[in-house]
Parts: C-alpha cells; structure tokens; sequence
C-alpha cells in the first residue's frame, strides 16, 4: 500500500500525518516544544526569530520518524513526502547550506520597516506594486534581505543560500536549492507576479551577488531523499520529496479551495486569508501572490497575532491549564464582553492596518471584570480584526461565497461561532481538520502523479451559521473597534519607541 507523508513546521508546533493515496489518515503527529517560550524567540523589539536547526529541522526529522514506522505497522510504504512551513521568512546560509542565523519569520517580524522605505525610494513604490502585486510590508521578504546586509555585513558576506521553512527542508532532504513561485511571489520586490519569474535587476539590488533558488510549483517535485537523509528520517533512500509552499496555501489545498468564490479563513497563531482569483488582483493593503497551482492567483490578508494571542493570555493566567477552561468560561460571558474592547495588535499589525508600530489594547477594564470577559473580549476583537479584513476583501471586487475555516482555533466551535456572529457570514468547518499538513499529503501525491490536483480531498463537515440575537451589540463593538486604532495610533507609536529604548533596540537608518 502505498502512503503518504504531509509535515507543516509551525509557529507554535509542527504537524504531520500519514494518509492513503485517496485522503484517508492512517496516522498523525506532532511535535510539541517542551518550553514554547524557546521555540520562538524575540531578541529584540520587532524580531521575531526561530533556529531552522534546533526548530524546524528536528521537528520534521522527528515526524518523518514517526509516521514511517507508522507506515510499517499499517503495512505500507511511503510513496511522497511534501513538507510546508511559515512564511515567508528568511535564513541565510553558508556554502555548505549551513544556517548563519536564526531564520527570521514572517510579517509578525517587523524589523525592516526602513528598508521598506530605502527600496520604495530606490525603486520606486509604484513600481513595486505593478511587478510584485503588492506594496512592501513586514510580510514582504525582500526588505528582510536587506536588513541583513545593512546590520548583519559579516553574515551577508558567508550567505550563498537564502530558505524559508519549506525550501530549507527539501534542501536538507534531497540536496535541492529550489522554492515554490508562491513563497517566491511573497518575496517582493524579487519577484514579477505578472511573469511569475525573479526580476534579475531588482534581486542584483536586493540581494546582489547572490544565487536566488530554482521555482517550481508546490506540487512538483523537487528531489529524492539523500542517504544522509534517509538516515535521520527513516525514509527510505529515493524517496521523491514535494516542493512544498507556505503553511496558509498548504492549508487551503487541505480543505480543496482554489476557485474565485472561495475563501479559507486559517484560525492558527496568526488568523490568515486566501482568497483565489482567476487574476492578478491588486487591492491595498492586502496582498496579491500566485497560487499553488499553475497559473493560478490569490488576493491574502494576514493579522498578526490571534491563536498567539489566546496562548500569551492563558499562560499568563494559569500557566499549567489548558484551554478547555478558558472557553468554557468565556461561553458563559455575554456577547460584547460585559463593556470590553481589545485591540489584537500585539505584535504589530498586518493587514488591512499595515502597522508594524501598532500596540495592542484592552479597553473598558474595570475592578467587576474577570479572566473570562477578558478572554471573551480577546476573541471577540480578533474577530472584529477577521470581519475588516473580509471586508477589504469585497471591497476589492473579489467574490466571497464559500468560507472554509480551519485551523486549531476551530476546535470546540466558540470561536468559529464569535466570528460568525460578528461578520455576518456562515462558516464551513471540514471533516478533516489536520491542517496544512494534510494539504502538504495531498501535494504530495500531486508530485508523484498518484493524485489529481482537482481532486477532491476534503469533505464537509459542519456549518457556523450566525445567530442574530447578538448582531445589535456585536455591531457596537464593531463600530468602536474601527474607531479605536486611529484614536490611539500615536499613542501606540510612542508606546513602542519607548519599548524599544527601554531595551535598546532603536532602529538605525537603513
């Protein structure tokens, strides 16, 4: 029998799972930090960083592991592997392919915000949005790129490869210098959404003298495992390796959207947004890449902390309990929080603000309020945050009539039901809710020909519809929430150089 591995290396964890070539799980893993806080390390106000080694690669050594002595018990073979990750993110290595740095993460790293500025007046801001679809952002990974070479000189003279998560494992699997034209699109402005190709002039001013991977598609394949590889993992020598892409697409390939029409809603560390399109559409501040499937587009949107957010909440009021607790309270809590408002910008925000010196609030505190109308109002704000972004969304002539949501913040349905509440809309929760490394199995299957890649591989399961007993106040909170940002944004901005010189951390000029 013939079986297939899907691993997503996550902010918080990393998942794998082991299915059949149709989509049935035979197995599933995860590897869980023992101290989370070491996982994913902030050395400095707006840096946001993980070890690719000590993170990233033993988290899918260990899971490859795992699922193939899966494999053997359930009496198969592992046909493909495709691994997915955060992104986009940025890791320099020496020629070896050895790590220089801790790999710096996504748009919740938001340390480029003056080399941003630096590339949108050498190359012009207009310029940059007509060939890479989008403005420049802390999502944006170009900008990072070129804060290495400003602040980290030496680092930048060794680097001969730059990786994300998904790229850095194949590379460590199969030997092969490759990235998918999605990861590629989200490094902006290297790449010409439009062409679907680096720009050579642009990369000579980015990342000069530097070799930029080959592109292929997620689902194409990339290699076959190395014998060194063969011997960390369990794999067997030979097997073909997916290219892989970003964690969010992977998890939009999970539950089959990718026509215009749908939408996945990703309720993770960070809440993300996929909307597919037929073509490039370009609407501020939300971002416009290719898609996981040839010729394909998606118009994204990103916030900064959501699922994070909740875990930063619970281990700060009771570090040793679950969430089961916290949601059972927080069900109990009327809709609008009993009077409280957060703002869920506590790492910055990503879209539709695009604010890396945004702060986060709690409005309305007063000595009658506990822990669970805190907690309420904290997902009661991420989905005020969840209902602006779609609105952005529509705004931009992008149809929305399916939303698919998944993700660990799906589990127990409150959540999923608070956003329903607040937007309006109804939500499809799929049967199967592995994840990104479920759509990671089914890409694999794509790069070895065995699965169709319009095949469909997630079924139905449940439907979030909104209850209208608690749209009046609901819209409230709404209305005061999209009042509260540009209230406070200075305030905010003063707030945060006052954290960096407490600490050090000033920018210098790029």
């Amino acid at each position: 029998m013939d079986l297939l591995i899907g691993i997503d290396v996550g902010t918080g964890s990393s998942k794998g799972v082991l299915t059949t070539l149709e989509g049935a799980v035979v197995a599933r893993a995860e590897a869980v930090p023992a101290r989370a806080s070491e996982r994913t390390v902030m050395p400095a106000p707006g840096h946001v960083e993980q070890d690719a080694d000590a993170v990233w690669w033993d988290d899918v050594r260990g899971l490859l592991r795992e699922l193939t002595v899966a494999a053997g018990r359930a009496g198969g073979s592992v046909a493909g592997v495709c691994v997915s990750g955060i992104g986009p993110t940025v890791l320099p290595a020496d020629a070896a392919g050895r790590p220089l740095r801790p790999a710096i993460l996504y748009g919740v790293d938001t340390r480029a915000v003056d080399e941003i500025a630096w590339l949108e007046k050498e190359l012009g801001a207009e310029a940059i949005v007509a060939t890479g679809g989008s403005a420049l952002s802390t999502q944006s990974a170009g900008p990072k790129v070129r804060w290495l070479q400003t602040h980290e000189p030496d680092v930048w003279e060794r680097t001969r490869y730059l990786f994300m998560a998904n790229s850095y494992a194949v590379f460590r699997l199969t030997g092969a210098y490759v990235l998918d034209h999605h990861s590629a699109s989200q490094s902006s402005p290297l790449y010409d959404v439009g062409a679907r190709a680096w720009v050579p002039e642009w990369a000579a001013v980015v990342a000069p003298g530097l070799e930029l991977p080959e592109l292929r598609w997620p689902g194409d394949l990339a290699g076959h495992v190395t014998p060194a590889a063969a011997a960390e993992t369990g794999l067997a020598v030979g097997t073909p390796v997916a290219v892989g892409t970003v964690d969010a697409w992977a998890e939009a390939e999970s539950v089959d959207v990718a026509s215009p029409g749908e939408l996945m809603l990703m309720y993770g560390s960070t809440a993300f947004f996929v909307a597919p399109t037929a073509a490039p559409v370009r609407h501020a501040p939300l971002w416009t890449t290719v898609g996981v499937r040839p010729g394909a587009y998606s118009l994204a949107g990103g916030m900064a902390s959501t699922g994070s957010l909740t875990g930063w909440f619970r281990h700060l009021t009771d570090p040793a309990g679950g969430f089961a607790e916290l949601f059972a309270e927080a069900a109990a809590v009327p809709a609008g929080s009993r009077g409280l408002l957060t703002l869920p910008y506590f790492l910055g925000e990503r879209t539709p603000v695009s604010d890396p010196e945004a702060r986060g609030a709690i409005l309305g505190l007063t000595l009658r309020h506990g822990r669970a109308d805190v907690f309420r109002s904290i997902l009661e704000g991420v989905a005020y945050g969840i209902r602006q972004n779609l609105e952005f969304i529509a705004a931009s002539g992008t149809p929305v009539e399916l939303i698919v949501a998944i993700g660990g913040g799906t589990t127990g349905d409150l959540w999923t039901q608070i956003v329903s509440d607040v937007t309006g809309l109804a939500q499809q929760v799929p049967r199967e809710r592995s994840g990104a490394c479920y759509g990671d199995a089914k890409l694999a299957g794509v790069a070895i020909g065995a699965v169709d890649p319009n095949q469909r591989w997630n079924a139905p399961g449940i439907t979030i519809t909104p209850r209208e007993s608690d749209a009046d106040v609901l819209s409230t909170g709404y209305r005061l929430y999209r009042e509260l940002y540009p209230a406070t944004a200075m305030i905010q901005h003063g707030l945060a150089e006052l954290e960096r010189s407490a600490v050090g951390g000033a920018r210098r000029p790029a």
